[in-house]
């Protein structure tokens, strides 16, 4: 009997939402039990795609299509290949991980958590949808959903951060539906398949700019690229902790996913037209959101400036169109969403406890709070790539594949490396070494609700970082395939 899989995995937590509407206002406990129990069976029946997914095999796989709206040639069109694999087990872990780390949510619990399962549904379609209308209607549903978890649940600057968010993000989606469109009345026949258009190099290379560079606002955004950034740190300050994990985990990857999935393999002379200030913007990225994180104070935009760094290197990666660099580039969307879930995770640990993420206000943690210590610099080592953990292995691969291509820009770029430690460390020194600061009291050590969400990702950070190959082999057949055509088409 064959399941269609995907559906399963990503309409899930859309069913566990709906029924949480059918709760009482006091039945919290119930409401939590419910996201976890339908956000844990997405993530089990993920890993049945994961453990059916023929590695060899570059094209699509576990396909489900039939005709949704016949008159304008839509479909409902899923499927995954090596691009997408990875990202639609991180979303279902990271969802999961997200909704426990809520349980401390006491507001509104109802609405909080049947969002959060919409929210969930929505960022896996974006990842297996191969129609642009299903495509764009994933895309936009995230949208509502985030809103309100920042606007309703996050800081005292929320509804700045949420508005500020939405209209980034909506008018990145106008300049993508345009784009739609444009290849939808370009093509003969009329289609919003992905794959049709893929395989129909039909474009003129002048349309390929124009249509590219509105795809580029929405991914750039995403992202984000510079100078489309500065929605990203207001969102992760004000998000609650699990949205900030959501935001930098999944949401950062959509961007990078979308020129991977939409803009090179479409638009390849476009791509090929571009690649040059991409890679330039992908420099940007890496040392202005290092030297940016370097002057914070507060803990969370430290994590969120470095966000916007390191995924400079995903651009870079991209932008090099080798094959090795495009492996490193998805390799690092994975790391990253590890282990900087992680780095968010712990940010709400100790703002839970101290009520405060100015770094200078704490000191001597080490001495009080080992588990979380040992944690923490763990996740601070992953981020600033040193070898034996994830993040290392996916930017040497980046650097690698991008070297023979843009020599003076890679060049450039290991200097972000070099902030990158320098700020980290100086974090690490200013709060877990040095005399312990009396202003909080005792401070609680890691609780086990708080480790069950920390440890399968430090596991992954590990593994990933002794032994990528694994990882690497699930992505690499189509990577190589889609580096073969871009060569091809350059």
């Amino acid at each position: 009997m064959n399941l269609p899989l995907l559906t399963l995995t990503t309409f899930f937590p859309l069913l566990g939402g709906v029924i949480i509407l059918f709760f009482g206002k006091n039945q919290e406990k119930a409401v939590k039990a419910t996201a976890t129990i339908f956000s844990g069976i997405s993530l089990f029946v993920s890993f049945i795609v994961l453990a059916r997914f023929n590695a060899g095999n570059p094209g699509f796989q576990l396909v489900e299509k039939v005709s949704w709206i016949p008159p304008i040639n839509v479909y409902y069109y899923m499927a995954v290949d090596g691009l997408s694999i990875v990202m639609v087990v991180l979303t279902a872990l990271l969802s999961l991980v997200s909704i426990i780390a809520s349980y401390g949510i006491k507001d509104r619990v109802k609405m909080y958590f049947a969002l959060f399962c919409l929210l969930e549904t929505a960022m896996i379609g974006v990842f297996v949808a191969l129609d642009f209308f299903l495509f764009y209607v994933f895309w936009e549903a995230m949208l509502v959903p985030m809103y309100f978890l920042i606007g309703i649940w996050g800081g005292p600057r929320r509804e700045y951060a949420a508005i500020k968010f939405f209209l980034y993000t909506l008018f990145g989606s106008v300049a993508m539906l345009l784009g739609i469109l444009a290849l939808y009345f370009s093509s003969a026949p009329h289609t919003f398949d992905m794959v049709a258009l893929t395989q129909n190099q039909l474009f003129s290379p002048g349309f390929q700019v124009v249509v590219f560079l509105a795809f580029y606002l929405a991914f750039a955004i995403k992202v984000p690229i510079f100078p489309f950034h500065t929605w990203l740190p207001d969102a992760h300050v004000e998000a609650p902790t699990a949205v900030s994990v959501i935001l930098a985990g999944v949401l950062l990857k959509m961007g990078a996913y979308g020129l991977l999935r939409v803009s090179l393999p479409i638009l390849p002379s476009a791509a090929h037209y571009f690649a040059i200030p991409l890679a330039a913007l992908a420099l940007v990225n890496i040392i202005y959101g290092a030297l940016v994180a370097m002057a914070q104070d507060d803990l969370k935009k430290l994590v969120a400036y470095s966000s916007i760094s390191h995924m400079g290197y995903v651009l870079l990666g991209i932008a090099s169109m080798t094959s090795t660099g495009m492996n490193g580039a998805i390799l690092q969307m994975f790391n990253h969403g590890c282990i900087t879930g992680s780095l968010f995770l712990l940010v709400g640990v100790i703002y839970d406890r101290a009520h405060t993420r100015m770094i200078d206000d704490f000191g001597g943690l080490a001495a009080k709070l080992p588990v979380y210590t040992a944690i923490m610099s763990l996740a601070t080592f992953a981020s600033l790539g040193l070898p034996g953990l994830s993040g290392f292995i996916s930017e040497f691969m980046v650097f690698v594949g991008a070297f023979p291509v843009y020599r003076g820009i890679v060049i450039a770029s290991v200097l972000g490396v070099v902030i990158t430690a320098g700020y980290l460390l100086w974090m690490l020194q200013r709060m877990f070494l040095g005399k312990y600061n009396d202003r909080h009291g005792v401070l609680p050590d890691m609780s086990v609700r708080e480790l069950v969400t920390l440890v399968p990702l430090q596991i992954i950070t590990v593994f990933v970082g002794v032994y990528p190959g694994p990882i690497i082999h699930l992505m690499n057949t189509t990577v190589v395939e889609l580096s073969n055509f871009m060569r091809l088409h350059g």
